[in-house]
């Protein structure tokens, strides 16, 4: 995985020197402008998906990725960074970076959120050295369907994630390794 690491910290240098989106900022944001941009997605999110209130009413802690770099040309990388929020108190500041290899091509800027359900779930993101997605809890991606039909007696998973705000194109297929880890602001 370390490799992996390198390889997507390398393209997301690459990345941020080539495109013509603002990653500059979200490869070196500060505390304030990452709270400032979660409140900014929390508050949109809540008024477009009545869902993500619902979830967040009942999570533990709700790590929110504002903005997610994702570039690639046979190998990609990805990069973001996020607060962890448990009711409005930002308790930890955190990243994730992902490489991919296989035929891909494309960039892409996207954010989300991930709603912790209970107790072990955020004990599991606060004692592991790096949040591999994948391993651990389980995640749940919702879509608008699904989410729509969510009452307290349904959420039964430890991780609900809401992706949101898709811009750009990204193509392929491939094998793709994730990690969230916590960084300090």
């Amino acid at each position: 995985m370390r490799k992996a690491r390198l390889v997507a910290a390398l393209l997301a240098v690459a990345l941020t020197a080539t495109s013509s989106v603002n990653t500059r900022s979200a490869l070196a944001a500060s505390a304030a402008d990452i709270n400032r941009d979660a409140n900014a997605v929390l508050a949109k999110l809540y008024a477009n998906k009545p869902e993500a209130k619902k979830l967040a009413s009942q999570a533990k802690a709700i790590l929110i990725f504002p903005s997610i770099y994702k570039a690639g040309f046979m190998f990609g990388a990805q990069y973001g960074e996020g607060v962890l929020r448990k009711g409005n108190k930002s308790v930890g500041y955190y990243n994730t970076v992902a490489a991919s290899y296989g035929w891909q091509a494309g960039a892409q800027a996207f954010g989300y959120a991930l709603f912790f359900m209970n107790d072990s779930a955020l004990s599991y993101l606060n004692k592991s050295e790096g949040f591999e997605v994948g391993l651990g809890p389980s995640i749940v991606v919702l879509d608008e369907g699904a989410g729509k039909s969510m009452t307290s007696s349904t959420v039964t998973q430890d991780i609900y994630a809401l992706i949101f705000d898709q811009k750009g194109l990204m193509a392929g297929a491939g094998i793709q390794g994730s990690k969230i880890s916590k960084i300090d602001k």
